[in-house]
């Protein structure tokens, strides 16, 4: 206890469905640690930060979406798991509150655990806005426990959280019907020890939601069997609608709908999910978005180059030459080759993949490009780590544990390396974009699509089985914040500022002492075998070599090893070069997240056909460019 009487509170757990808003709630208690994104399964592990509650310095975890403790899901094993493991002593449950009468079903299911909560009526401007007015002091009062409406977004509520989060107390949940009651409690007392979760314990076992120990095996079926055949259905059913019929009770008593205001939004959405329309819009969302990339690319390149040229060039004259002249030399330049040519097209595009997603357009691309992945024999989820690889590659990867089926984790994850993630972006803007033109980057990207969705085709029809359909909820629009979008483009950057900007220094620092050693001909040499017949010249061994590591590396690379850099190639060699790397070997974290998820003879099977792939398609690239 505090000094002041009030519970210690040492571990809070964030429980909610997806789309209820708890990664950002979560990110305004903590700080910006998780990335919000607005579409379900982007959280499949839990996320912890620390925060200053009553006074307490407490750690707040944010755990995956969940629709029900009760439920088969990935993340919903993940959620039931942590909970059941006793870490949490508080549970804030996280609601959309225009959807509060279906969330209220896992409100009565986290009451069976015991636990002190909290519930946090979230998104009340969404409720207003669809005409729902929730009388909050009387749920609280039904419920028994602290109600607090917020909205996680524009930082409301938060204090009265917080301050409920402290003095928050163990509550009970609401009783079922007399018949679901006596069978419960015939279960809780055949238990040995009923424990902490005993209630819980006795709804999974009534519902057949966990397997039965021998000892309870006699009294748990005695049970299931008295209340089916009192009530003629299945028990999991019986207490399922229970459950659906408390939670609408609940939503009656303290609710009331009114007309719910039909605006810009809604108009909005009959035409951005048109089936038809939906299609060319997405195109044109696309062609600003790479637009805006190239023009303030190439802006905020053709300012930084020549001041840092003169920079290097000084450098260069107070160091003389020699090999340790040159090793410090190169190590600048890669430094400075990461703020002129990488950061410039890096920012501007995380920035606006942020603010695509905040203000809800990412599901609704997922909405459209479901329609894509029916076509092609992939099902479902799937097309969620599709959307997340526009990002980075490796959470893409990691995202397929949401898929149920090994069939589609295989062919997701297969897939899901070829989607171009911000790495490989940066050589499609930086190199095409910039010397090519805009209009060649977004054809790259509109035949990268085209290229994974016929080899999806095929390794949907070798690869038996057929996934499931996709539930994707659509978040409604939402006016996104200047300190959220901030925090993603640093969160998604910082990869890059910690990691790749070192091997940058690194790599031009062992390229230049190779140079100045006569030894770059015999690494570029040792590559030959592929640069060859891509047509591209020998000095561009290397920089492919050094893409595995990261995929930006090899445009810095390439602008180092040639004389005259990237300018020295032709437009043709350009785009060959572009092709290759959009599809060859997946950087190193990348590799390492496949063999996690994959097992390594499967990761090595997609690293070779991926490679494979982006050779064939090199080549022909080079000859239809030479026809």
């Amino acid at each position: 206890m505090s000094a002041d009487g009030l519970r210690v509170v040492r571990r809070v757990a964030l429980v909610g469905q997806p789309n209820a808003g708890k990664s950002t709630l979560f990110n305004a208690i903590v700080g910006y640690r998780a990335v919000a994104a607005n579409f379900p399964g982007t959280t499949v592990e839990a996320l912890r930060g620390q925060a200053s509650i009553g006074g307490l310095r407490a750690e707040v975890v944010d755990l995956p979406g969940t629709y029900s403790l009760l439920g088969g899901d990935v993340a919903e094993r993940v959620t039931r798991d942590f909970l059941l493991s006793g870490e949490a002593d508080v549970i804030v449950q996280v609601v959309d509150s225009s959807l509060l009468g279906r969330s209220l079903e896992l409100t009565l299911e986290v009451a069976e655990l015991g636990l002190p909560i909290v519930l946090c009526l979230n998104m009340m401007d969404e409720a207003e806005h669809k005409g729902i007015s929730i009388d909050r002091e009387k749920l609280a009062a039904l419920l028994g426990v602290p109600v607090v409406p917020t909205v996680a977004s524009r930082g409301q509520g938060l204090v009265d959280l917080l301050a409920a989060i402290s003095q928050a107390q163990p509550v009970r949940r609401p009783p079922y019907t007399a018949d679901v009651e006596r069978a419960l409690s015939q279960i809780r007392e055949a238990q040995s020890s009923t424990g902490r979760f005993g209630d819980h314990r006795a709804a999974q076992l009534l519902s057949g939601g966990a397997p039965v120990d021998l000892a309870l095996k006699e009294p748990v079926e005695q049970a299931r069997r008295e209340l089916a055949e009192g009530r003629g259905e299945d028990p999991g059913v019986i207490l399922s609608d229970e459950r659906h019929a408390q939670a609408m009770r609940l939503f009656e008593a303290v609710a009331t709908v009114g007309k719910a205001r039909v605006g810009w939004r809604e108009k909005a959405d009959d035409l951005l999910m048109h089936p038809v329309i939906g299609y060319p819009l997405l195109v044109l969302a696309l062609m600003g978005l790479f637009g805006a990339v190239f023009w303030s690319g190439d802006v905020l390149e053709g300012l930084l180059s020549p001041l840092l040229d003169t920079v290097s060039g000084q450098i260069g004259v107070a160091l003389g030459a020699g090999p340790l002249a040159a090793v410090l030399l190169g190590a600048w330049d890669g430094l400075a080759a990461g703020v002129a040519i990488v950061l410039p097209y890096l920012i501007p595009f995380l920035f606006l993949l942020a603010l695509f997603e905040d203000v809800g357009y990412m599901p609704r691309v997922g909405f459209l490009l479901d329609g894509l992945m029916h076509r092609i024999g992939l099902h479902g989820k799937s097309v969620i780590p599709f959307l997340l690889g526009y990002g980075c590659t490796v959470p893409a990867i990691l995202s397929t544990r949401i898929l149920e089926d090994e069939r589609d984790r295989l062919v997701t994850a297969a897939l899901a390396v070829m989607v171009p993630c911000a790495g490989r972006t940066i050589v499609v803007m930086g190199l095409v974009g910039r010397y090519v033109g805009p209009l060649a980057a977004l054809l790259l990207y509109l035949g990268n699509v085209l290229v994974i969705a016929l080899v999806g085709w095929v390794l949907t029809r070798l690869v038996p089985g057929e996934g499931p359909g996709l539930i994707l909820e659509i978040p409604p629009y939402r006016q996104p914040r200047l300190q959220n979008l901030l925090g993603k483009t640093w969160l998604r950057l910082k990869g890059f500022v910690v990691l790749a900007w070192p091997l940058l220094a690194v790599s031009s620092a062992l390229l230049a002492l190779a140079e100045a050693l006569g030894w770059a001909g015999g690494l570029n040499l040792g590559v030959r075998f592929l640069t060859w017949p891509l047509g591209l010249p020998s000095e561009t061994g290397v920089p492919l070599v050094l893409g595995i590591l990261r995929k930006e590396l090899s445009l810095v690379m390439l602008d180092e090893a040639l004389v005259g850099g990237v300018a020295a190639l032709t437009q043709a060699q350009m785009i060959v070069f572009t092709v290759f790397v959009l599809f060859y070997v997946p950087c190193l974290a990348t590799v390492g997240a496949l063999g996690r998820e994959l097992g390594w003879r499967r990761t090595g099977l997609v690293v070779l056909a991926t490679t494979g792939l982006g050779l064939v398609l090199a080549l022909l690239a080079r000859a239809f460019l030479s026809a």
